[in-house]
């Protein structure tokens, strides 16, 4: 490594650590924003921090139906995160996951999302994710930054060896900000400012899109993807709210 990405490193490194340092001075008398994103009490919850997150249940010509989170997600996360996840299934069979997770007190309820994908047995594609922009129309005209990764995974199905791909694609979006930073200095930063500043923990949002297809398709699919994207979100996401220009980190 140069010496530029030296210093980028330890500037990167510092503002991580300052933010956390921060978010621990905080944690007593912090007070919470509002999420970016549609949500409703949980009756039989005594937390009100832990709401659903109201994901539609129809976009476009997709149906869906809701799906809880698996034990293994509920039991690591912090206990007040809140969550929305659908499956959507076109008239062709073709589906796509769509998952929130919304972070209560504690930022740890957001890890990365490359976790996720190796430890549900697919291997990330290193020189084909990227960052990239979608152009959205609602609920104002502006440029969501998401992270695209298209991963691999083999199954034996019938004594054959079948190679699958799949395109996932994720951002973060709290009351005012959007974020596509695959580091998370970004929101370490936003969240360590904040607290600075007004004493208010940013509640961020992760949402992610995930679509799996056979070799050769990732382009369709990554298209039929931003369709779906374009479509949705403005269906559960807050901001940008109508008239307010987007604030989001590219």
């Amino acid at each position: 490594m140069n010496k530029t990405g030296w210093i980028f490193l330890v500037v990167g490194l510092a503002l991580i650590g300052g933010a956390a340092t921060l978010l621990v001075q905080f944690k007593n008398n912090r007070k919470l924003s509002p999420p970016g994103v549609l949500t409703r009490p949980i009756p039989a919850n005594k937390d009100p921090v832990v709401v659903e997150v109201l994901l539609p249940e129809k976009v476009l010509d997709y149906e869906s139906v809701a799906k809880q989170q698996e034990a293994i997600v509920t039991n690591t996360l912090p206990a007040d995160t809140s969550y929305g996840e659908r499956i959507y299934t076109a008239p062709d069979k073709f589906w796509i996951q769509l998952n929130a997770v919304l972070m209560g007190r504690d930022r740890t309820s957001h890890h990365k999302p490359q976790y996720c994908l190796t430890g549900a047995g697919w291997n990330i594609e290193p020189g084909l994710s990227q960052r990239e922009s979608i152009r959205m129309n609602r609920p104002i005209a502006y440029d969501l930054p998401v992270m695209k990764l298209i991963s691999t995974r083999q199954q034996t199905i019938e004594g054959k060896i079948v190679t699958y791909r799949g395109v996932y694609v994720y951002w973060f979006v709290s009351d005012n900000e959007i974020s596509g930073d695959d580091s998370g200095i970004e929101r370490m930063w936003s969240m360590g400012r904040e607290l600075l500043r007004t004493g208010i923990l940013h509640r961020w949002t992760y949402v992610s899109c995930f679509a799996p297809c056979l070799p050769g398709q990732e382009d369709v699919t990554y298209e039929r993807v931003k369709q779906f994207i374009m479509a949705a979100t403005p269906e559960f996401q807050l901001v940008p709210p109508p008239g307010k220009q987007a604030v989001a980190n590219p």
